[in-house]
């Protein structure tokens, strides 16, 4: 591909606005100097021919064999499709969530079981959206082992894919990008180097580094990628609410969550404020607090702040949508005002989701779906569990994870909360399974422990708490490949 063809679009790019320089606000809240916008592209016939042209040779190029093409939705669908017309190609299109009437397919198009599928984006940072469309694919039989794009931002997607099995042929990189917009004097030394930083420094790295120093992102194989607490706070589609969970997480080195089980108001409050230090999320069960006010819950969100922790009410919502929205707005309770997160489970179909978001989602709220759970013969099992984790995919403008017993999703932006944990594994007569931190965190690949009674029933509330917290982190850093603190 002739380097005089790129130099050419990257400028007409700028010059059209699709690449702005400044301080621009990402969908996971961070700020980044350089802003991609390629949907105005569309109003560019010209220039929508020239950039699905390159994408299509460097196919060529690299002689790549495929049954059929996706556009990751919704920038790289007219992109998609001016190829796939030009060359007669077979297309293929994601959904971003199922109909609920007609077929309720998430992939239109004719295809068959063991196809294999061309993906087609616009622009990557982690690579989390050719991720997600590649997951949708598999879901449905279909094979995906390349990719290409437009614009790499160069910030780990080739890791992360490659982690995969999906291998990312970008046509421009963000080093060349800068490169040509200096060279042509369009930005100065002084952008280009804020860039270059920026990019350094919010670089998705996996778990494993050459003796250089050089990220794994430069190998040509990456086996078991492992993102780090605080690179998954920074991916591009992260909930707010979940970000904020990593981050802090991160700053605190727990991922620890205490289950306040308790039925007095201020033995409550003297739990989170004793262990609070120690704790990323702090698990209620209000509804069996005996003297439940309003002044408690004003109480408890100020220890929140006071300590840097998440507050989390396990109520696990299951009624219809409209019976939700009530519950969790109003009532004695009135959780959506002081509760960060909540739970539910997925029984009642997608409207105890709708239901909740409606309430939780402009108060940045997050929700966690029940997909297993510790007790002795649950039912939350198999085609359960893939329906719940179905329902996540869709609704993850509200979902932010799920209560289970082991990893469940490859999508880095869900959190994963395991219930049931105790230094020594085994159970009570109540039916009640416990798994040790070592086993959830490092063997299950969970992210929070939740701990009750290894906390609840310790003479020190404190001592017990940083016990778990150490445990955890351990497990985490293990995890990682690193050494815990």
């Amino acid at each position: 591909m002739a380097n005089t063809c790129i130099d050419s679009l990257i400028l007409k790019l700028y010059d059209v606005d699709a690449v702005k320089f400044g301080e621009y606000k990402l969908k996971s809240g961070m700020m980044t100097p350089i802003y991609i916008d390629l949907r105005v592209m569309v109003s560019h016939p010209a220039l929508m021919n020239q950039v699905s042209s390159l994408m299509y040779q460097r196919v060529e190029e690299e002689g790549l064999q495929f049954d059929s093409v996706c556009g990751v939705p919704y920038t790289a669908l007219p992109i998609a499709t001016i190829i796939c017309s030009g060359h007669e190609l077979p297309m293929l299109i994601r959904r971003k969530e199922a109909k609920d009437y007609g077929t309720k397919r998430m992939v239109e198009g004719l295809y068959r079981e063991g196809d294999t599928c061309l993906i087609i984006e616009d622009t990557v940072t982690s690579g989390s959206s050719i991720l997600e469309t590649s997951e949708v694919l598999n879901k449905e039989g279909l094979k995906v082992t390349d990719a290409i794009v437009l614009v790499d931002r160069e910030q780990g997607a080739a890791a992360m894919l490659a982690s995969r099995g999906i291998r990312l042929y970008p046509i421009i990189s963000m080093s060349k990008l800068l490169n040509v917009l200096l060279a042509a004097e369009r930005i100065d030394t002084q952008t280009a180097q804020s860039v270059r930083k920026f990019i350094m420094e919010n670089t998705f790295r996996s778990k494993e580094e050459n003796g250089n120093g050089v990220p794994a992102t430069k190998k040509p194989c990456v086996e078991n990628l492992e993102l780090s607490y605080a690179d998954r706070a920074k991916l591009p589609n992260i909930h707010p609410q979940a970000s904020k969970l990593l981050k802090l997480m991160e700053e605190k080195r727990s991922n620890l969550c205490v289950s306040a089980d308790v039925t007095s108001s201020e033995e409550l409050l003297q739990l989170a404020d004793s262990v609070g230090p120690k704790i990323c999320v702090l698990k209620t069960h209000v509804d069996i607090l005996e003297d439940f006010t309003a002044d408690f819950s004003q109480k408890l969100q100020e220890l929140a702040q006071k300590h840097n922790f998440l507050i989390f009410e396990d109520r696990k919502f299951a009624d219809i949508g409209n019976t939700v929205k009530h519950q969790y707005q109003g009532g004695l309770y009135q959780i959506s005002s002081w509760s960060h997160i909540v739970n539910a489970h997925a029984v009642p179909g997608p409207g105890v989701v709708k239901g909740l978001s409606a309430v939780g989602k402009s108060l940045g709220r997050g929700c966690l779906l029940i997909a297993q759970m510790s007790s002795q013969g649950s039912l939350a099992t198999g085609e359960y569990t893939k329906a719940v984790l179905k329902m996540a995919e869709e609704q993850s403008d509200f979902v932010i994870g799920f209560i289970c017993g082991s990893k469940l999703s490859n999508r880095p932006e869900f959190i994963h909360m395991t219930p049931g944990v105790q230094m020594q594994a085994g159970g009570d007569v109540l039916g009640q399974q416990y798994t040790t931190p070592e086993e959830v965190i490092h063997s299950k690949a969970s992210d929070i422990i939740i701990v009750g009674r290894g906390v609840l029933e310790a003479p020190d509330w404190l001592k017990a708490a940083e016990s778990y917290r150490k445990t955890g982190w351990d497990a985490y850093t293990k995890r990682l490949g690193q050494s815990g603190q």
